[in-house]
C-alpha cells in the first residue's frame, strides 16, 4: 500500500506532510535524495499519533532535527521522516540559578540570543553551533571545552509506542558526541537546561569572541555538516589529515576545507557518494600513513 494511503486518514494536518521532499533543503550539508514521506512535527500528540500508524504498518522511522550533523544518502530516506519543530521556552528564575525548558525543535542560535537579551550565562560557547536544542542533546554537541550534557538537568522523550518517560542527566549516558538516544529508540520531545545568572556585558562578550573564531577558524560561507570527524583519543584529527597533505583534496564537489581539515564541503553540486568516496580516502591515507583510525563524527542515514 502506498505510504500516502496511511497518511490520509490522519488528524495532523495534510499540509504538515511532504512526498518525495529533497532532503538538500533540510540539511546544512545541503545534499540528499528524497525523503518518501516527510512529517513536520510540533505537536506531541501528532508525533503519538504518526507513530502509532508507522509502528503498527511496520514502516521505517528516520528523526531529524536542524540536520546539521547529517550526511543524506542519493538514494533518500524510507518510509516516515519525522522533522522535530516542537517549540516551547519557559524560563524560571531563583535568585542566581536559571532553569529553561526549551522544545526539543528549537534552535540553539535562537535560544542563545534570548539567553542573552535576558542575561542568563552558560550557552555562549555552544551558540554558535547551528542544531536544534533535541539535536544537540542526542549527540552530546559541543564546543570550547563546553558540551551539552554539562547543562541538562532532564530530557523528556518518547518511545516508538508512543510512551512518554522524564529522563535525569544521570540516566542519559552522556559520552563524547554521543548519549543514550543513540543506542534507545527514543524522540527527544523537550529539554530542561540548568544555567544561571550573569551580565548582558560578558555574555555578549564571550558569544562575539567564540563567532569571531568560528569564522576565523571554519568553512562556515560552505554548506558542510560540521565537525566531519571525531577527535582521536591521543591525537588531533585534522592535524593528522592535515599532514597527510590532504588539505583541499576533492572528490566532485566534495572537499577537505583548505581553512579547517577537519571539514568536508560541499562546493556546489557534491552528492553523498562524493563524500562518502572523500571520507572513505582520508581514513585509508591517514590510516596508511599513521597506524590511526579517524572516525565520523557526522551521521550517515538514508538507503544504501
Amino acid at each position: 500500500m502506498e505510504i500516502s494511503n496511511f497518511m490520509e486518514n490522519l488528524k495532523i494536518s495534510q499540509e504538515k506532510i511532504y512526498y518525495n521532499e529533497p532532503m538538500k533543503k533540510y540539511t546544512t550539508f545541503k545534499i540528499g535524495g528524497v525523503a518518501e514521506c516527510l512529517i513536520k512535527i510540533d505537536k506531541i500528540e501528532d508525533l503519538k499519533e504518526i507513530l502509532n500508524v508507522a509502528t503498527k504498518n511496520n514502516m521505517p522511522i528516520t528523526v531529524i532535527g536542524n540536520g546539521s550533523n547529517l550526511l543524506v544518502t542519493d538514494k533518500g530516506i524510507k518510509g516516515i521522516t519525522l522533522k522535530i519543530n516542537i517549540e516551547k521556552i519557559e524560563i524560571q528564575e531563583k535568585e542566581e540559578a536559571v532553569q529553561i525548558t526549551v522544545g526539543a525543535g528549537e534552535k540553539l542560535g535562537k535560544l542563545a540570543q534570548i539567553c542573552l537579551q535576558k542575561e542568563i550565562a552558560g550557552l555562549e560557547e555552544l551558540s554558535g553551533i547551528p542544531g536544534t536544542i533535541g539535536g544537540a542533546v542526542r549527540m552530546n554537541a559541543g564546543a570550547h571545552g563546553k558540551e551539552m550534557k554539562d547543562l541538562v538537568k532532564t530530557v523528556k522523550a518518547i518511545n516508538y509506542q508512543g510512551e512518554e518517560k522524564e529522563f535525569t542527566n544521570e540516566e542519559l549516558e552522556f559520552d563524547y558526541r554521543s548519549s543514550l538516544f543513540k543506542k534507545e529508540k527514543y524522540i527527544i520531545t523537550e529539554v530542561t537546561l540548568a544555567l544561571q545568572k550573569g551580565t548582558k556585558e560578558e555574555i555578549k562578550a564571550k558569544m562575539e569572541e567564540y563567532a569571531t573564531y568560528r569564522k576565523e577558524k571554519q568553512p562556515i560561507e560552505y554548506p558542510s555538516a560540521g565537525s566531519t570527524f571525531k577527535r582521536g583519543t591521543d591525537f588531533i584529527t585534522a592535524k593528522l589529515i592535515d599532514e597527510a597533505g590532504l588539505k583541499g583534496y576533492a572528490i566532485g564537489d566534495a572537499e577537505i576545507s583548505t581553512k579547517h581539515s577537519g571539514f568536508v564541503i560541499n562546493k556546489g553540486e557534491a552528492t553523498a557518494k562524493d563524500v562518502l568516496a572523500l571520507v572513505n580516502h582520508t581514513k585509508k591515507v591517514v590510516y596508511e600513513k599513521f597506524d590511526k583510525k579517524i572516525e565520523l563524527e557526522i551521521e550517515v542515514i538514508g538507503e544504501k
